[in-house]
Parts: C-alpha cells; sequence; structure tokens
C-alpha cells in the first residue's frame, strides 16, 4: 500500500533522525547493532533512507536510545486532546460534568453537590459507583450507613442500594465519580490498614 502524501515526509525524516541519535549517543553500528539484534547492515539502510522504517526496526532502536517512538519518527498531531466540559444540572439539586467523551460501560462525573438538607431522600438504581472526595465534605447515606468523607477520602457502592449525598458543612462539595453498569466495579488497589 502507498503512503499517503502528507506522511511521506515524516517517513522521509526517520533517517536523519536515526543518524543524529545515534551520533549523540556515541554508538557505533556494531554496538547499536548488539543492542537491538538489527545487522548493521539493514541499520546502515534505515539511517541512509534506503530502507523504510517499521515498526519491528524501529521498537528496538527506540528501546536502545531512551526515547518514545514518536521521537524516532516525528509523529504529527492527533488534533486537540481536551475534553469539552458541559456542565449540566442533576434534577436533585448540584452540578455534574460529563469527564468522559464516549458511551461505554465506565462514564466519569466530576459532581458539584450542594447541601440538600438534612432529611435524606434515598434512592436506587441500576449500577456501581465510586465517589472520591476532590474538596469540601460529603455526607454519604448508604442503606444504613451515615458517613462524612473528606477530601482524599472514597466510597465505592453498589447503587442498588438505597443512597443519598449531599454537602455536609452547608458549603458545596465537589466529587469525582466514576459509574458503570451493574457487575462493572472499579479495580483500586490499596495497601490494607495495619
Amino acid at each position: 500500500m502507498e503512503n499517503p502524501a502528507p506522511y511521506q515526509a515524516v517517513l522521509d525524516e526517520v533517517a536523519p533522525r536515526l543518524r543524529r541519535l545515534r551520533a549523540k549517543s556515541g554508538l557505533t553500528l556494531a554496538a547499536l547493532s548488539e543492542a537491538t539484534g538489527i545487522s548493521k547492515s539493514t541499520l546502515s539502510r534505515l539511517e541512509s533512507g534506503q530502507r523504510r522504517p517499521s515498526l519491528e526496526l524501529l521498537l528496538p532502536l527506540a528501546g536502545a536510545y531512551r526515547v518514545p517512538l514518536d521521537e524516532l519518527v516525528g509523529a504529527p498531531e492527533v488534533g486537540d486532546p481536551r475534553v469539552r466540559l458541559t456542565p449540566r444540572t442533576m434534577t436533585s439539586g448540584g452540578t455534574f460534568v460529563p469527564l468522559t467523551r464516549s458511551p461505554g460501560p465506565l462514564q466519569a462525573y466530576k459532581l458539584i453537590i450542594p447541601d440538600r438538607g438534612t432529611e435524606p431522600d434515598l434512592r436506587t438504581h441500576e449500577g456501581y459507583e465510586w465517589l472520591y472526595v476532590l474538596d469540601g465534605r460529603l455526607r454519604l447515606v448508604l442503606a444504613e450507613h451515615d458517613l462524612v468523607l473528606g477530601p482524599g477520602e472514597a466510597a465505592e457502592f453498589d447503587t442498588r442500594l438505597p443512597h443519598w449525598f449531599s454537602s455536609a458543612d452547608g458549603r458545596p462539595v465537589e466529587v469525582l465519580s466514576l459509574f458503570g453498569r451493574q457487575g462493572e466495579r472499579m479495580h483500586v488497589r490499596a495497601r490494607p490498614h495495619a
């Protein structure tokens, strides 16, 4: 398959980049061949542009030079990586901001939860949720438990359990929420407390 014209310029720059990296590292072709398992003649042809670079040749070179693969090929920009945040209002009061762009089994949100009073309005629904308090204090009522979480604390629960949350101290609380379908548990690794 022919390479599209926009990528031809990128491929043409690989050979000079490889020559510069080898010169900078002070390696000989023989030493580089030993480090990568690529023959000296193939390395020479790559550096002169007589051999087209392939992933199976570039990966060992990136490892030998200790640089990302992107640095070897001068990969073009792939577009704007920012997630456009569009705040939405929750029916129960407060604001949520979707942090994931595509639909899937696991969704991430930033929640800004106001003081919703002291009388919990417990709800249930399908799913599994993981909450992490970023700022403020979160009151979480979960079945028979009534908890207050501070910054850096997290809770994980099945949303079929009756639950409700509110600010615990009158000012809005900021929370990171990961929500998954029923059976989609978060995988958190933490060292148990002694």
